[in-house]
């Protein structure tokens, strides 16, 4: 993601704690314990930008009914 909205720069930080219960539920914490919100946004960022990606490749490829 370039040149964040103020909206999204909020929506990923505010993303933090549900990626910290995932990792927390998946035994993964130790491995993220020591990483800089930076690093962790950028993680956040990635999926979300990957995501939307996908999304977009799956709605062209979708069938047309006509």
């Amino acid at each position: 993601m370039i040149d964040k909205t103020e909206a999204e720069a909020r929506a990923i930080k505010e993303t933090r704690a549900v990626f910290a219960e995932v990792i927390q539920d998946l035994g993964l914490m130790p491995a993220f314990e020591h990483r800089t919100a930076a690093e962790i946004d950028r993680i956040i960022e990635a999926c979300v930008d990957g995501f939307r990606e996908a999304m977009g490749r799956i709605a062209l490829n979708d069938d047309i009914p006509f």
